[in-house]
């Protein structure tokens, strides 16, 4: 009915803190050794990016097949389930229960990306790259 509401508050929340990182992260001058943690650390900035793709485009894909399914109308009040209160009462049930679930999953994969994107970065080149670089 309308869970995909749910990760689009998200979304935008998430989007509005990107807005503030691309400010607050606005290139300085850095230092060497800050050019060469640079290059082992992916950037929050990057980071909060995939989040927000990643809320977004579920939002996006959820609201299409609802709307494919006729849960959402051009019409007052758009959703089908805001018709009576019985249906208002259970698409409030499922945003809470199906809706904060999916957010919360998008938010975990996406927390497990990160940590697995800063290992990445992190580990040293093999030998046979190191040698034919230096």
């Amino acid at each position: 009915m309308a869970c995909f509401v749910v990760p689009a508050v998200e979304a935008v929340v998430v989007s509005a803190v990107d807005k503030c990182t691309r400010k607050k992260e606005a290139p300085k001058a850095v230092s060497q050794d800050a050019v060469a943690e640079s290059t082992t650390v992916v950037p929050f900035r990057r980071k909060i990016k995939w989040l927000t793709r990643m809320l977004w485009g579920g939002c996006i894909l959820l609201a299409f097949e609802h709307l494919w399914h006729g849960e959402i109308v051009p019409w007052f009040p758009f959703l089908t389930a805001m018709s009576s209160p019985e249906d208002t009462a259970e698409m409030l049930h499922e945003m809470a229960t199906v809706g904060v679930t999916m957010a919360a999953l998008i938010t975990v994969v996406w927390f497990v990306m990160c940590k697995v994107a800063d290992v990445i970065a992190k580990r040293p080149a093999p030998d046979d790259l190191q040698q034919s670089v230096g």
